[in-house]
């Protein structure tokens, strides 16, 4: 079973690192920072904040009430990471990169799924402005995830993906 000794470590290294480094981060913050608070780390671009988002992406959902929000973000999260493991399985040991991104797909999610079951919310604290232009705060679990789509949606675009036998 040689395809399990190289692709599979590879799942289990890159969403353990992404999940890993999440966690960290966001310990530091909840360690050093109370909630709302922030400091410029580059002045007029960059900050380090302490926010919580009880939403998805961009705050989706994050009006509904809780126990809406915990049943849908499981659900979707739990629905997403195996059909991540399935595609992963799917893809060739010739296609690592793909299988990275893939990797770096599930351990982001992973990530922010720890956050909701222990908080009911994500910690963000990643926060990119120019002038009052802001983008929503994150954190690396999200950067994981967009770094990951942004690999899968290369592969696509430049005709890259595992041909089918």
């Amino acid at each position: 079973m040689t395809w399990f000794k190289q692709k599979w470590p590879r799942l289990i290294l890159v969403a353990g690192l992404v999940v890993i480094l999440d966690q960290i981060s966001k310990q530091v913050i909840l360690n050093t920072m109370p909630l709302g608070s922030g400091f410029s780390l580059i002045d007029g671009f960059f900050d380090i904040v302490h926010v919580r988002n009880p939403g998805g992406a961009f705050g989706f959902l994050s009006g509904q009430s809780q126990a809406i929000r915990e049943f849908f973000f499981l659900f979707v999260t739990g629905l997403a990471s195996v059909f991540i493991v399935w595609v992963y399985n799917t893809v060739p040991e010739t296609h690592r990169v793909l299988s990275a991104g893939l990797a770096m797909v599930f351990g982001g999610a992973v990530g922010n799924l720890i956050d909701r079951i222990r908080f009911g919310n994500v910690v963000d604290f990643i926060d990119w402005y120019i002038g009052d232009m802001h983008w929503p705060a994150f954190n690396i679990a999200d950067s994981a995830i967009c770094i990951g789509v942004g690999i899968l949606v290369v592969h696509i675009l430049f005709d890259r993906m595992p041909a089918e036998d």
